[in-house]
């Protein structure tokens, strides 16, 4: 199908556009945006800077997806925005390109990012994610895989939030959160593993049972983490689920959750 862009729109000579796109009334669309196929731009928009954005993604109204960072450090650098495929991207949402010469703000497939949520600059986002009204990342968070994230958190530059972990509503994240877990508060703490998230995901009850006797001891004793690493390795089944929990925290350079 042919790409419709409304009379009232500005999309600037040298934006490349692919076929299907939409563009709504008085969106506005940069001299060096990249629009992959099928995606929708809503009214009132702005895709601006050195943005790529995917296929069949849904941006709407009042977006503004590519304006500079927010950041003292930025002094005019060509840095940039990628944007996967199928993401939606709600009202009033803000992405910021990377701070430094040639640097990314990357976000992967299959996100949903609510109304007025923002991702500051340098932040790597992962597949299917959902963040609520008003999440906050602030610079260089990397998120990963089926993270959600509650509405009005915020979290502090260059915290990691490991995959299939759910943070609640009005949360204040100042270390990096454990993957599979279930956080909240302020800080926000682990409080038990994200067990929906995890039968949604398709786990097994014997997975679930093992990441839950692994937060027992990572979390609810009085070990410490080498010694409660220890225990885990020698008492559990290894399953690569696991490996992958004991890897995350290890090489944590903030800090973990407790």
């Amino acid at each position: 199908m042919a790409t419709k862009i409304h009379p009232l729109a500005q999309v600037n000579k040298g934006a490349q556009l692919d076929n299907d796109v939409e563009v709504g009334a008085y969106a506005i669309i940069g001299k060096n945006v990249k629009i992959g196929k099928g995606t929708r731009i809503g009214q009132f928009s702005q895709i601006i800077g050195h943005t790529e954005v995917g296929k069949n993604c849904h941006i709407f109204s009042y977006a503004v997806i590519g304006s500079p960072p927010q950041d003292l450090k930025y002094k005019g650098d060509k840095s940039s925005i990628v944007i996967g495929d199928d993401n939606t991207i709600r009202e009033f949402v803000t992405i910021n390109p990377g701070t430094s010469k040639g640097s990314k703000t990357i976000i992967g497939n299959g996100n949903l990012i609510m109304a007025y949520s923002h991702i500051a600059h340098n932040c790597v986002v992962g597949n299917n994610n959902v963040f609520a009204n008003c999440a906050t990342l602030a610079g260089h968070v990397v998120i990963e895989d089926k993270v959600h994230i509650g509405g009005l958190s915020a979290i502090h530059q260059f915290c990691r939030i490991g995959r299939l972990s759910i943070i609640g509503g009005c949360s204040k994240v100042v270390q990096d959160i454990p993957p599979y877990s279930l956080c909240d508060g302020h800080p926000a703490k682990v409080y038990g593993i994200n067990t929906v998230g995890l039968k949604r995901a398709k786990f097994s009850q014997e997975k679930i049972n093992i990441l839950k006797k692994a937060f027992k001891i990572i979390f609810f004793s009085n070990h410490p983490l080498s010694t409660a690493i220890k225990i885990i390795k020698k008492d559990l089944p290894q399953i690569e689920e696991l490996d992958y929990l004991i890897k995350f925290i290890s090489s944590s350079q903030r800090g973990i959750s407790k």
